[in-house]
């Protein structure tokens, strides 16, 4: 079977089912696994590079504001490579190229693919997703037996901090202007152990005031901004030193995001696993290959 990807975390998934020799084709954003580098990109940004973060939050405001998609689709390129599936989402308008657009290019190829969107909005559906692709990719079974192994790793985590103390914890998607991490975010934060300042299972991620997280009274925040690594993330938090003090909590952590965060993939559970392990250092070790920095705490 000939695959396209156009979103990372189906990427991600994709490699997992053991599919990689099926991909064809990625976004300009897939930068895991390593399999991924020469595999030719259906995508571009139409955001400029260079931005800082609020400049980067009006260009999107300004271009989605005018109905405009944020990213572009090589639909020649995709009509080249005659794929038989089309993997996409619709969820997140700053996520990924338009579900529309893609239904619309798809429904002209020779090859006439089959689409399948992944729309997760909590993590037991991130996890039931892994079915439905495998499912749609003709490898049944696969997906069954990759959720069972990810539901494996979560329930060792809840096992393993059940009993100790709670702590609240702000997760911050963005930071200027702060947005609250919504979906399935809070959900990896009980999972980790803690309870979830702000932000609730299954709602949309949200613009806050600091004033408003602050009277949530977290204990730890977690600068995970969309699309920056650790370093990149742990700059971003320096720059807001001041505001993120301002919350009155005793620890704050920079993480990758992509990584373990906000794609919807099977690396959710490294994000689960690291929350763990920064809210309960003793009690749940940290994933190999998952990146953070620790700002204080």
């Amino acid at each position: 079977m000939r695959i396209a990807s156009l979103v990372p975390s189906a990427t991600e998934a994709l490699f997992a089912l053991g599919l990689g020799d099926d991909v064809v084709a990625v976004t300009h954003e897939c930068d895991f696994p390593s399999g991924v580098a020469e595999l030719p990109r259906l995508t571009r940004s139409v955001i400029p590079a260079g931005l800082d973060a609020a400049e980067i939050d009006a260009r999107v405001r300004e271009v989605t504001g005018r109905g405009e998609a944020l990213y572009e689709l090589d639909a020649e390129t995709l009509e080249e490579l005659e794929p038989d599936l089309v993997v996409t989402q619709a969820l997140c308008a700053v996520c990924a190229v338009s579900y529309d657009d893609v239904r619309a290019v798809a429904g002209r190829l020779r090859s006439t693919p089959e689409v399948i969107s992944l729309d997760p909005e909590r993590l037991d559906e991130v996890l039931d997703d892994l079915v439905r692709l495998a499912d749609a990719a003709s490898v049944q079974g696969r997906g069954e037996v990759l959720r069972r192994e990810l539901r494996a790793r979560l329930d060792a985590v809840s096992a393993a901090v059940d009993g100790a103390p709670r702590p609240r914890v702000a997760a911050l998607e963005w930071l200027d202007p702060p947005f609250v991490g919504g979906h399935w975010v809070p959900e990896m934060i009980v999972a980790a152990g803690g309870t979830s300042a702000v932000g609730s299972p299954g709602e949309k991620s949200r613009t806050e005031t600091w004033r408003a997280i602050a009277a949530t009274r977290p204990d730890v925040a977690v600068a995970m901004p969309c699309g920056l690594y650790a370093d990149e993330a742990l700059d971003e938090a320096e720059r807001h030193r001041e505001e993120l003090e301002s919350l009155g909590i005793r620890a704050c952590f920079a993480v990758d995001a992509a990584a373990s965060f906000s794609r919807p993939g099977p690396r959710l559970v490294d994000g689960v696993e690291l929350l763990g392990h920064l809210l309960h250092p003793d009690l749940v070790s940290a994933p190999a290959g998952a990146e953070w920095r620790a700002l204080w705490g």
